[in-house]
């Protein structure tokens, strides 16, 4: 009782708040934070010091400021009221609760988040890529991706969602979900080209779904795999976006090729000067069913993205995210269950949207048992995989973390060709992969550690 009659105290402080943020001041994120850290679980030194590090920021007018008042400035009322709802009082507050009991029942902890991909179906044809291929009958059920949602919701006390494909807005069902679980934040990953002036309307009208374009560069490099024409409608469904005040960002898969293209601060800067708020890295992986190990970043090119990055987060004003080299952050990987799990258009519940195998599929069990199955357990078990958490990845950076499991647990590929990331040259190109980049990145780990004042913080999360 007593906790509930504090949360419902803070969700009404938090609501006093929003109605202020209009009228943007330094003083208000700041008593924002104090909020945050007042009412947040004790029990989690990484989140604490994350709440602490960011009024710091905020007192030495570091960026970030910059990006908090775009948040509470450009975005429409409705979407910026469903930004703070759904993810700060619904999935930090009202979910901690059904997390806890998650935990006491059950003896883990419930992801933080989950990765659905409920289509593979695609409008372009780009290079390289198979959904076109893919028809509408191979569609995960519209009643199956609710009951998703729901036991999420329900059960484990998740409020963010990731949706991607295929192209998400292909996938019309999607739209009544969007409506039906407004407490959710989604975030949905997309090639743009749908995203006209309708759609905007529609997408500020929820509220509670940002979407995240994807760019291989600018446009020489984005046509050159996509298609004539796609940058253009990109940045066109950016101005659409901006138009109506929905949040919404970039998505950029680093390759060899582009490397220093999506490395420059010409990018960033036209990606800010479009409206966006936030940009995702994703390293090219040699999966699927013809893997190009030439494509992937050299672990030199990798090193100089994490460079990049920090530069950015410390002078300009845009929530950046590296999913492989943020691992220190995070404690290593978050894959199996431990922060998020991915359910593809089959229903197969993998590990991570990039590992293609599993033991269990949704149409059969519910999400909470595929959770508790033994390949997920050892994975869970094993995390970290690498005391240098710049070296998170059990498909790259510790292959033979991946080839233990699938052949323990017996996971069965779950699309055509994903056993070649086990064997023959890719295999042997991992291996010499993995260790020059832990190499490369020593240094720089045992700096990181150094840096931490509290040891638990390179600990996983």
């Amino acid at each position: 009782m007593v906790n509930r009659i504090k949360q419902f105290v803070a969700e009404q402080a938090i609501k006093n708040i929003i109605r202020l943020l209009p009228r943007f001041s330094k003083s208000t994120l700041i008593k924002l934070t104090y909020l945050a850290e007042r009412v947040m679980t004790k029990e989690d030194p990484v989140v604490l010091k994350a709440i602490r590090e960011t009024r710091k920021y905020f007192l030495e007018n570091h960026p970030s400021i910059e990006i908090a008042r775009k948040v509470f400035t450009q975005l429409s009322p409705h979407c910026r009221r469903k930004f703070v709802e759904n993810l700060f009082i619904n999935a930090m507050f009202k979910g901690v609760d059904k997390a806890k009991e998650f935990k006491e029942e059950y003896g883990f902890e419930p992801p933080w988040f989950l990765v659905l991909s409920p289509t593979m179906r695609c409008n372009l044809n780009c290079l390289g890529c198979s959904t076109r291929k893919y028809s509408k009958s191979e569609d995960l059920d519209i009643e199956i991706v609710d009951r998703i949602l729901t036991e999420a919701k329900q059960k484990m006390g998740i409020h963010f969602i990731v949706t991607q494909g295929g192209e998400m807005f292909v996938y019309e069902d999607m739209w009544k979900l969007y409506q039906k679980h407004n407490d959710v934040y989604f975030q949905v990953y997309t090639n743009g080209t749908l995203i006209d002036k309708e759609a905007a309307r529609r997408l500020a009208e929820l509220g509670n779904v940002a979407p995240i374009i994807s760019l291989e560069g600018f446009k020489e490099q984005t046509d050159a795999r996509r298609g004539k024409g796609v940058f253009d409608k990109c940045m066109q469904a950016m101005d659409n976006l901006k138009e109506e005040g929905v949040l919404f960002g970039a998505s950029i898969t680093h390759t060899r090729v582009n490397s220093d293209i999506v490395t420059s601060l010409d990018f960033m800067d036209m990606l800010i000067s479009k409206g966006a708020f936030i940009v995702w890295y994703f390293q090219f992986l040699p999966i699927g069913k013809d893997p190009d190990v030439n494509l992937m970043p050299t672990p030199l090119q990798r090193q100089r993205l994490r460079n990049f990055v920090e530069e950015v987060r410390a002078t300009r004003p845009i929530f950046i995210g590296d999913f492989w080299n943020d691992g220190p952050f995070v404690g290593g990987c978050i894959a199996a269950g431990r922060r998020y799990v991915h359910i593809n258009h089959k229903g197969d519940v993998e590990p991570c949207a990039f590992v293609h195998f599993a033991v269990d599929n949704i149409r059969e069990k519910s999400l909470i048992e595929a959770l508790q199955s033994d390949f997920f357990k050892f994975l869970r078990s094993k995390q970290p995989f690498a005391e240098n958490l710049y070296a998170p990845c059990m498909i790259i950076d510790n292959p033979y973390i991946l080839r233990e499991a699938v052949k323990n647990f017996k996971a069965y590929p779950t699309h055509e060709g994903a056993e070649k990331v086990l064997e023959g040259e890719v295999a042997q190109h991992l291996d010499r992969y993995s260790s020059e980049l832990k190499e490369l990145t020593k240094s720089a780990w045992e700096e990181w550690k150094a840096s931490q004042e509290s040891p638990e913080i390179s600990q996983p999360v």
